[in-house]
């Protein structure tokens, strides 16, 4: 996709609200599926309770989603992308102590979606057991998810041109259905009067607790924010008008239903699909099914994007990416696909049912919408400069009710909502000691001036007594200053192995708080002798350094900046291009280190998950055939007091 495609997305067109029903409704969507049986549960069936829990989701849809997400969130796009590491970048370089906010919302909300294709996919397919009870739908669901996680490399760009109308379908269908019942108990429509969730919550102190399944109906919230960059914030505002008079209609005729039963307890009936016309389960339990597919492909791809900007942000080891379609932001990652995968066929194996999965969803994601309040919260004061008592009113409004959410949701943790905080957690770690070992890193990275080394680079490259290692020789730095450079760089030119080249290279990377930045400044520092090149990618672009230098040394020959013929005499005659060569060094932690136990043990993890993770050459892009790894001792802390007695 052209960058002009990518930006007509962003206007109000019907393609782009199709697109948008898509691609970011699929979770809250489907939630209909279980959200009313989660609610009623095995409770005997009062007025109360139903027209209760219709007023709590009306309201909560209203507040949690329209207020929070489609009014106030997506104001806060980072160049037109959403999600909680774009609102990070956005507010980090004025307070990076927010990044423990960006952990635990991004950890959490990666583990929370291991969890919506199980849910969603048996949600679906159990409604088969209507006319089979006895029906074990495990290994459908299973070879249902295997099949969409297999699919994932060959990427979703086919059939996601299916996706807007099926999930058109799909919301229509949930409207005709819901408005079918309403017409025949209209009384329903009072549960809007926000006094009969009062009443319920207030009535009794168990009832306090229905919040747990009532915040399922919101639980697809945060797409709607993450996927901002995809779909654009007008066209996710007015479809969602259409998704959300479809949603109340769905929850209120499946409550107009359940009032039929008043005294007695739903069992095993799923409301939504008692809804349906006996002649019409069959092909609902289709469309059912596609919607639920295509609210995990959502899911997927968002957890794809998440990884890749946390990589980029440095909050996740380098892994390998890759792009199977040419469509701006379409990616696969594969090890993420996998964890992805394991992760929800052991749900689907450990909780078997959906019932099961209802009692342990939504704990994990709820901590991911109170980091988007926190950090909201500081963008609108800080960074939109709005009133301050506005400011902490919606932080205060929302903090209340995503805490007391969150506490209803605790009661799930026994029931199987430890199992995504355990992952969840896992996340967090990694994010962290990635992050805490970078700065442990940097902290004593030791920089020389770069100028104290001209005349002997000048030299070096004059010296026909040492063999040349290369026409060019190209070094990545992480210096900011292009009066810096790290020592190990000059050690490694003169003093590891002398390198002499016709010219010096020094590669530099910026990743930019802007999403698709794509920039480079070249600065001569010596002339035929030492060039630095600065790149400025977005935290969305994939650094492929070889093809970035390629094309920048491809411009600068083009305006006559620099001769990139060969000069080694034999080929110089003939106009042959040089040969250039990318000297990578790679840290590994050197023994003579006294670090204090908890800085130990964060580089220890740190370093086996650097083993597991991509070389620096394949991070980058490089060509692994013009690469030279070196081995550098990292030594942070050195052991001091060292005494030695020497004897004659």
């Amino acid at each position: 996709m052209t960058v002009s495609k990518h930006q007509q997305i962003h206007k109000l067109t019907f393609a782009g609200l199709l697109v948008t029903l898509g691609i970011i409704y699929g979770d809250i969507g489907t939630s209909p599926l279980y959200v009313m049986k989660a609610i009623i549960g095995h409770s005997i069936i009062t007025e109360e309770l139903v027209l209760g829990g219709l007023s709590c989701v009306f309201w909560t849809l209203t507040l949690q989603t329209t207020f929070k997400y489609v009014f106030i969130t997506l104001r806060a796009d980072n160049k037109g992308e959403g999600g909680i590491f774009s609102l990070f970048a956005l507010i980090r370089r004025r307070n990076p102590k927010l990044i423990w906010a960006a952990i635990i919302g991004g950890g959490t909300l990666l583990a929370d979606g291991m969890i919506t294709p199980p849910i969603s996919v048996s949600s679906a397919i159990e409604g088969l057991q209507i006319f089979n009870p006895e029906l074990d739908t495990v290994p459908i669901v299973i070879a249902i998810i295997s099949g969409l996680f297999l699919f994932q490399k060959f990427g979703a760009n086919a059939v996601g041109n299916f996706f807007g109308p099926i999930m058109f379908v799909w919301f229509t269908m949930l409207g005709i259905l819901g408005f079918n019942q309403i017409v025949q108990h209209p009384y329903v429509l009072e549960a809007i009067n926000p006094y009969y969730a009062y009443k319920l919550l207030t009535s009794n102190p168990s009832s306090f607790w229905l919040l747990g399944a009532i915040f399922l109906c919101t639980t697809g919230a945060e797409a709607l924010y993450s996927d901002l960059g995809h779909c654009g914030r007008k066209n996710i505002r007015i479809s969602w008008i259409f998704v959300k008079s479809t949603l109340i209609l769905t929850y209120m005729g499946q409550g107009a239903w359940i009032l039929k039963m008043h005294g007695q307890k739903l069992g095993n009936l799923n409301p939504f699909y008692e809804i349906m016309p006996d002649w019409f389960v069959m092909y609902g339990i289709g469309i059912a099914t596609l919607a639920a597919i295509i609210a995990s492909q959502a899911m997927i791809s968002g957890s794809y994007t998440l990884i890749s900007e946390a990589i980029r942000l440095n909050l996740w080891p380098k892994v390998k990416i890759n792009y199977p379609t040419l469509t701006k932001g379409q990616l696969y990652i594969p090890s993420i696909n996998w964890i992805l995968f394991l992760g929800c066929i052991g749900v689907v194996l450990y909780f078997r049912h959906s019932e099961e999965m209802e009692a342990a969803y939504g704990l994990a994601i709820n901590l991911t919408m109170l980091m988007t309040t926190v950090l909201l919260m500081y963008y609108l004061k800080s960074i939109k400069k709005l009133n301050r008592i506005l400011v902490y009113g919606f932080f205060i409004l929302f903090t209340t009710i995503e805490g007391a959410f969150l506490i209803a949701n605790l009661e799930k943790f026994s029931k199987g909502g430890y199992v995504t905080l355990i992952i969840g957690g896992a996340l967090m770690i990694v994010m962290y000691v990635w992050y805490q070992a970078r700065k442990i890193k940097n902290r004593l990275t030791e920089f020389v001036k770069l100028e104290e080394y001209y005349p002997l680079i000048k030299e070096l490259s004059r010296d026909t007594s040492v063999n040349k290692y290369a026409t060019h020789v190209v070094y990545l730095t992480s210096a900011d200053s292009v009066k810096e450079i790290e020592s190990k760089v000059i050690y490694s030119i003169f003093q590891k192995q002398p390198k002499r080249a016709d010219i010096y290279w020094l590669l530099h990377i910026d990743v930019v708080d802007e999403p698709y930045t794509m920039e480079y400044k070249v600065n001569t520092i010596l002339p035929d002798d030492l060039i630095r090149v600065d790149f400025k990618l977005g935290f969305r672009i994939e650094p492929r350094v070889n093809l970035f230098f390629r094309k920048v040394v491809e411009d600068m020959v083009q305006n006559k900046e620099v001769d990139f013929t060969s000069r080694y005499t034999s080929l110089s005659k003939r106009n042959l291009i040089g040969d250039f060569k990318f000297v990578v060094l790679e840290k590994h932690l050197s023994h003579d280190n006294d670090l204090p136990w908890k800085e130990q043990l964060v580089m220890d993890i740190y370093f086996l998950l650097r083993r597991m993770s991509l070389s620096e050459t394949s991070a980058f892009g490089l060509d692994t055939s013009t690469v030279t790894v070196e081995k550098v001792p990292l030594v942070i802390s050195p052991v001091e007091g060292v005494t030695l007695k020497r004897i004659p």
